[in-house]
This record gives structure tokens, sequence and C-alpha cells, in this order.
């Protein structure tokens, strides 16, 4: 993805979650609205769903790295309009126009971790005008007989504060509430789904990705640069400040925390398709789902690979810890036997392989200097 009007780079498509555009799609195609349609997940989630044959309209204010094109802009089944997703009359307009059948709500104020401290009132604030947005639209149109569900992009950090590994689904409802205002917002987009299926009858998808590496992710518009040892950074995502940082010749390279810390990190191409999945498949009705790797690593883990795959064998791998930020998560394990077992979603694409695809276009970028 490029800044500035430069049109981005299609992300490649590798191994797939299962359930892809070849196994068909039940119902056949459907007329779908995405928000935050120009965002890094919704890159790698819109082109699956245009190969699957559906409709898809999107709507983006491009807040974040500023105008930007898709590779999918010029698609035929793909209907763009600029604009914001707290504005519930336009997103109105446009759901209702169309006759919009599933309503995916992925619009989302994001960032690296350094923003959870920076912004953590206008995250909390902007996401839940979104949200409100985003309910109000789906209320009125599945009162109007054509919406037949929202789809709700929520996140690994509502499992922030648990105790419970691997975290399953059902583990929410003895988890403490996160103590991040961005996690203790994506729990409330939750809820949200939960309250209008209550009161309105609006049946629901509640979908939480678990740490996405891909292309596309660039510096934000309201991002600061920090030093890490002698590296002026950005961005505070750990895949790609781990890579500038080695394609840089940081040497120790300078980790945050004690590099223990564990997730699992997923490609966003098959995040997307887990995702596709759980947005057209009847059985996902009502229903949440993990959508990840079964594969953790530490944060050294991830680097050392980093290294090998930049410097190669012979250049022995060195590292320091910094000081971490507050909300620097120490593990983060996903169970994923219920997409499994519904949907047959799995996520089989390795950390080497995705990192292939990620470290050539983070190499790129630096030159250009979009993060």
């Amino acid at each position: 993805m490029a800044a500035n009007g430069a049109r981005s780079r299609s992300p490649r498509g590798r191994g797939a979650a299962s359930g892809d555009a070849a196994a068909g799609v039940p119902g056949g195609p459907k007329r779908i609205f995405v928000s935050g349609s120009h965002g890094f997940i919704s890159g790698y989630t819109i082109p699956v769903l245009l190969e699957q044959g559906h409709q898809v309209w999107g709507i983006d204010n491009f807040w974040k790295y500023g105008e930007l094109q898709r590779g999918f802009d010029n698609h035929p089944r793909f209907h763009f309009a600029r604009g914001d997703a707290k504005d519930t009359e336009f997103v109105k307009k446009i759901v209702l126009d169309n006759k919009i059948q599933i309503f995916v709500a992925s619009a989302a104020i994001i960032g690296g971790i350094s923003m959870f401290h920076k912004l953590a009132y206008f995250l909390l604030a902007e996401n839940e005008r979104i949200t409100c947005a985003s309910f109000d639209a789906c209320i009125e149109a599945h009162k109007a007989g054509f919406l037949e569900k929202v789809v709700v992009i929520s996140s690994s950090m509502v499992y922030e504060c648990t105790d419970t590994y691997p975290s399953k689904e059902s583990d929410l409802k003895t988890c403490p509430p996160p103590q991040s205002t961005y996690g203790f917002q994506k729990l409330s987009t939750e809820y949200f789904a939960k309250g209008a299926f209550e009161q309105h009858g609006l049946p629901y998808t509640i979908i939480r990705p678990f740490n996405a590496v891909g292309i596309g992710e660039q510096r934000a518009q309201t991002d600061s640069e920090v030093m890490s040892g002698n590296v002026k950074l950005a961005m505070s995502h750990v895949v790609p400040d781990l890579v500038q940082k080695v394609l840089k010749g940081q040497k120790p390279l300078h980790i945050l925390g004690s590099g223990h810390q564990k997730r699992h990190y997923t490609y966003a191409g098959d995040l997307a398709r887990g995702i596709a999945k759980c947005i057209v498949d009847p059985k996902a009705l009502n229903q949440d789902f993990n959508i990840s790797t079964e594969v953790g690593h530490t944060v050294i883990e991830l680097a050392e690979v980093i290294w090998r795959k930049i410097h190669g064998p012979d250049v022995p791998f060195e590292f320091v810890s910094d000081d971490p930020f507050e909300y620097d998560v120490q593990l983060r394990v996903p169970c994923v036997d219920k997409s499994r077992e519904i949907l047959g979603i799995e996520c089989k694409t390795t950390l080497e392989d995705s990192l292939d695809e990620v470290i050539p276009w983070i190499k790129e970028q630096v030159k250009l200097g979009t993060i």
C-alpha cells in the first residue's frame, strides 16, 4: 500500500485458510458493505470477496495514511465512496440505497502500541462513534428486510487480561476486561452486536484476528518518531519495526521488553480468507471466532528469523532489551478449535513464508520514505 496517490502492490496469494473461492460461496454472491475499506486487513479481505463473485461497497476517509489507492479500486464489482464512518446518515444512505445484505464493521482508529498511550481517549471516543453509526445503519436496514447480518471485526486485545491459555472464545465470559482503552472498546463492539441482536433481532458474527503480518502497514499521519537504539521509528508495530532496524544495520538489535512476549503472527492473506468464510457461511451466524495460526513465537524468535533472512547464517544474532510499553501483553495464545471445527478455517502460512513477502516490501517502503 502506498500513500500520496501511488498505487499499492496487491498482496500475493499464499497458502490459504480453508474455505476459499474454489469451494464455492454458500447462498450465492452477496451485496457486502465494508467500512474502512482501504485499511490493512480490508486490503487483503476485499480481493477475496471480489474473487468469490460478491458486490462490495466500501467507504474510507483515509484518516490514517492519507490518500491512497488499492489494487481493487477499479474492479467492476467494487463501489467506493469517500466519507467518514462516523457519519450515520452517510452510512445509512449507502446501505439502504444499495440494499446491502452483509455489513462488515471494519473501520476503526487503530495504530501501534504507542498510540494506545498517546491517543487513549481519542481511540475510545472515535471508535465508539464509528460503532454507533454502523449499528444504527444496520438496525434500520435489518428492519427494512434486506440486511442479513453485521460482521464485527474485533481484536485479540479483548483477551488482554486473560490468564487462560490457549484462550477460547468462551473464556471471555470470565476474563477480566481489557485495561487499554483500545482493547476495552473492541470488547464494546462485541456487546453492541449482542445488544442489537437481543433488542432488534439483528444477526451477527464476531471475528477476532490475531497479530496480522503482511504488506500495507505504513506510517500513520498521527505517528511521532521515536528512537530505538540508533534507529528512528514511527510505527510501534513489531514486525515492520524489527525489519527496519535490521535492514538499517542495527547491532545489537533493540527489542522492547524481555523478548519473551509470545504472539501468534498470522499471515494476513490467511486471515482474509478466514474472515471471508465467516462473512458468508451460514454456520457463522450469531457466533464468535478466533482466527489465527496455531504456531506461536516469542519476540526473540521472531527477531532471529528476521535477522537470518536479512543477514544470512554467518552474522551472529545479538540483541538488547529496552523498556516496554505499559500495555505490552506478555502472552497472547489463541484457541482456534472452534473456527476450524465449525468453518474449516486453518491459517497455515508459516512465519518464514510471510516474512518472504513482508521484508522486500518494507525494504522498498524504507527507500520511498513511507514508513
